[in-house]
């Protein structure tokens, strides 16, 4: 199914439509850096809603570029999502569909899945280095033990990078690829000194820079200036007239945003983007330079401390419901991308790496990144590419309560099945971005066609099952 024409004229008119800042000929810039933040959520930057956490230097990012309103991970969780973003592959194609390792169980046994990125697949860094660039990896990679690491799958450079998910953020970090720094050193500012480190070093050739911040993940602990700041900054809210939390299944979804250990590693967060541009700057590569900054997967918000909010979307991290989906997008493109857009189109992480070949001047690779398309049209004129659906696998239990199932959105429309009891759900988006009110015994005919449209993707990318867990004690649970 191909996104309505109608629906996607109308977004790209009021939204998308932008002129041209450079000829079609003008050679690309030459230098990409992506950020990717570990777990923030759609709503936890300044550009994106929030009034409680502070990102002065994101929003200015922002400004200088393309904010997308409806960009998704391609998973609930981390893992998944950064083997699609390094391959242009969904999730359920790479056999990639949990953290590495997870295996909850409950009713079902989770789906079988792969606990290393293959190294079969040409990922973008590969094909960048194969076109001349320098490539670094620093910071959280999350795709395989010892062997699969970043410099096995195009990376010349990796510092910290392995298959560590979670980590110490206070020295010393007892990390492979990471010397430990003086004690008490805070990892974003380290892994921030890192890649500013390759930024100099590589000023004078093309270069990808991988930048991937365990931050906002848990455990909760941030520089104590900042977190007194926030706490200062809490204590002056007024009373919240609605609840703090609402019930997601057994959890309880919190619903406001004033956690000021979390606000405090947001804003650690949000010093690396503005160090990195700085160096952008100083170096005088700024204006030859493309930074992407997303995340990849909703903020937190269902357990473990719970500290984020992603309201006024549903749920967070492990859920299939907006909040655990929806995530920033930021692009700066110097000369293509015209300062302060904006971009409704719905777009998924698997879309970056035929993005970063396009912007690059690189030629794409179909047979590679066979379920992405370029976002670089909407990036320099906003014409928006036909594609098919969005969908999701997730056939595994998260941590956060979230129970295996999967999801389809075609337009405005999202339908999420739950494969313990083969429940399904039916959202418009459009009209109902909170999922609040479910409309699949109101629309039969609507909810046969998109539970239909899912089953065939399944089949098609050979999609891994959960199975019934013979073991399940439901008196027990």
């Amino acid at each position: 199914m191909i996104w309505p024409a109608v629906r996607t004229g109308v977004i790209l008119l009021h939204v998308c439509l932008l002129p041209l800042w450079a000829a079609a000929d003008e050679p690309a810039p030459a230098n990409t850096i992506v950020i990717m933040a570990d777990d923030l959520g759609w709503a936890d930057l300044g550009c994106t809603g929030s009034t409680f956490y502070e990102t002065p230097q994101i929003d200015r990012l922002a400004a200088d570029g393309m904010l997308f309103t409806s960009a998704y991970a391609a998973c609930p969780v981390c893992s998944p999502t950064r083997a699609a973003a390094m391959t242009g592959k969904y999730p359920a194609r790479l056999k990639i569909t949990d953290f590495i390792p997870g295996d909850r169980r409950g009713r079902l046994n989770p789906a079988f899945y792969l606990h290393n990125l293959p190294l079969s697949e040409v990922t973008v860094a590969e094909a960048l280095r194969a076109a001349g660039y320098a490539t670094g990896f620093v910071g959280k990679w999350h795709l395989g033990n010892e062997g699969y690491w970043p410099t096995e799958q195009g990376f010349d450079v990796n510092i910290a990078g392995s298959q560590i998910g979670g980590n110490r953020q206070i020295s010393p970090y007892n990390m492979p690829n990471l010397t430990n720094g003086p004690e008490g050193e805070y990892l974003t500012d380290r892994l921030t000194e890192e890649a500013v480190k390759f930024l100099e070093d590589q000023r004078s050739r093309p270069f990808l820079l991988w930048l991937s911040h365990y931050d906002v993940h848990t455990p909760l602990v941030a520089k104590q200036k900042w977190i007194d700041h926030f706490e200062k900054k809490a204590a002056t809210l007024p009373p919240r007239s609605g609840p703090r939390t609402r019930p997601e299944g057994t959890r309880q979804d919190r619903r406001v945003q004033d956690h000021a250990i979390y606000a405090a590693k947001v804003a650690s967060l949000d010093e690396s983007v503005g160090r990195v541009m700085a160096t952008l700057e100083s170096l005088g590569i700024a204006e030859r330079t493309i930074i992407v900054f997303t995340s990849d997967n909703g903020g937190l918000s269902t357990s473990e401390g719970a500290p984020t909010s992603n309201a006024p979307l549903r749920a967070g991290k492990g859920w299939l419901y907006e909040g655990g989906l929806r995530v920033p997008l930021l692009v700066k493109w110097p000369g293509a991308v015209r300062p302060h857009s904006k971009c409704d189109v719905p777009v998924i992480t698997n879309d970056l790496y035929p993005t970063l070949l396009a912007m690059a001047g690189q030629p794409a690779r179909p047979a590679q990144h066979c379920d992405a398309v370029s976002m670089a049209s909407l990036l320099r004129q906003g014409a928006a590419p036909e594609r098919t659906n969005l969908y999701w696998h997730y056939p595994h239990y998260g941590n956060q309560g979230g129970s295996p199932g999967g999801a389809i959105r075609a337009g405005d429309w999202k339908l999420i099945e739950f494969f313990e009891d083969q429940r399904v759900e039916l959202y418009n988006l459009q009209q109902d971005p909170t999922e609040q009110h479910d409309l699949a015994a109101e629309m039969p005919a609507r909810t046969a066609q998109l539970r239909t449209a899912l089953a065939d993707w399944r089949k098609e990318v050979d999609a891994e099952m959960p199975t019934p867990n013979p073991d399940y004690n439901a008196a027990a649970q």
